[in-house]
């Protein structure tokens, strides 16, 4: 086992060393280790209200499709054809009746078993009932649908979210949220970067002046459960962006957040797109009133004061690369009050090294 990789109290622990963020073989390592093994957030569901209604997701590579079938379930199908892996959808999509891939036409039904495959009737032994789109393990939890390519390695459902629930109240509740709205940021870092940059609020003074004025840093805390972590403060801003409340930062290992604040939820999910370049989805909900409908003005509000935030963690992601990149940098002390999260993401990571094989020289 490499010495960086046995476990480290908090007290006393260093950061991961700059190979882990910038070898080649860690994309696929990553993926093996920690993507497939893990759950993965995948959408809410009132992006599927109906039969028909479909998402795409990029699972660290793997391609997938939730929808909604004729019977009511979600499932979350493999987004490649079983005839010469054409896309099955490359969008976001409503309604549809069945499932096209986008290549050659064959059709699946909502179930994922194929209907029908165009001038296939001369192909010897060919049954399109013996075809059917790999299904992945899900879970719909507080409204949002989460799945997992290998089950049996990945955490128990309920250990994963273990705590949520009772801290949000029935007050709090995700999944009567709507008004959907997505940015995307594509970031020249690794995905891990963008992680422990999420996991603590020590550079929130030196990097975003505007969201330091609305968080009380004195009072910010980080709280830790086995598979998630959790940063919160008292929030001040004006009645027309949140009002007051609390700020509460949820991580999902190992690369999905939520970020709550008083009538708004926004789920991020950091999607590796190779060693040292990754996308950042932001999916932002929102209270809805009795027409079923956001309040136009702290939307927008929202929207412009989350962009705002996030170019400037884009800028500081990409300049850390680069310093991984350089050759200059060895393990620093981590800050034992402030960057909990980051130790605790460190310390998963580890052990999914750990448990896979060796992953670098």
């Amino acid at each position: 086992m490499h010495e960086d990789l046995a476990p480290q109290p908090a007290a006393t622990a260093t950061a991961l060393p700059a190979r882990y963020y910038v070898e080649p073989a860690m994309a696929g390592i990553d993926r093996e280790a920690i993507l497939d093994r893990s759950w993965q957030l995948i959408a809410h569901v009132s992006q599927l209200r109906d039969a028909g209604d479909h998402v795409v997701a990029d699972l660290g590579g793997l391609p997938v499709i939730g929808v909604r079938g004729a019977d009511g379930e979600i499932r979350v199908f493999h987004n490649v054809c079983r005839h010469r892996a054409g896309p099955i959808a490359q969008c976001d999509g409503l309604a549809a009746k069945s499932l096209r891939c986008r290549y050659h036409g064959w059709n699946y039904g909502l179930d994922g078993v194929l209907k029908s495959a165009p001038e296939m009737k001369d192909a010897l032994d060919f049954d399109p009932a013996g075809v059917r789109l790999p299904q992945l393990a899900t879970k719909v939890w507080q409204g949002m649908l989460f799945a997992a390519v290998d089950e049996a390695h990945a955490p128990d459902f309920d250990a994963f979210v273990a705590g949520i629930d009772a801290r949000l109240g029935p007050d709090r509740g995700l999944e009567h949220y709507g008004g959907h709205h997505r940015a995307s940021y594509d970031i020249a870092c690794n995905w891990k970067v963008y992680v422990d940059n999420y996991l603590e609020g020590y550079h929130v003074p030196h990097v975003h002046p505007g969201l330091n004025r609305l968080l009380d840093y004195r009072s910010y805390r980080t709280e830790l459960e086995r598979w998630h972590s959790l940063q919160w403060s008292p929030l001040e801003s004006d009645a027309s962006l949140y009002g007051n409340g609390d700020a509460l930062y949820y991580w999902l290992w190992p690369n999905a957040m939520l970020n709550i604040l008083p009538g708004r939820l926004q789920t991020n999910r950091v999607i590796p797109l190779g060693v040292d370049r990754c996308r950042v989805l932001f999916d932002s909900y929102y209270a809805l009133d009795d027409a079923g409908q956001p309040d136009p003005v702290k939307r927008d509000a929202d929207l412009d004061f989350s962009d705002e935030v996030q170019h400037e963690d884009l800028g500081i992601c990409e300049d850390v690369q680069r310093g991984f990149a350089s050759g200059s940098y060895v393990p620093g002390r981590l800050n034992p009050l402030r960057e909990t999260g980051v130790h605790h993401f460190h310390e998963l990571l580890r052990a999914a090294y750990r448990q896979n094989a060796e992953p670098i020289a």
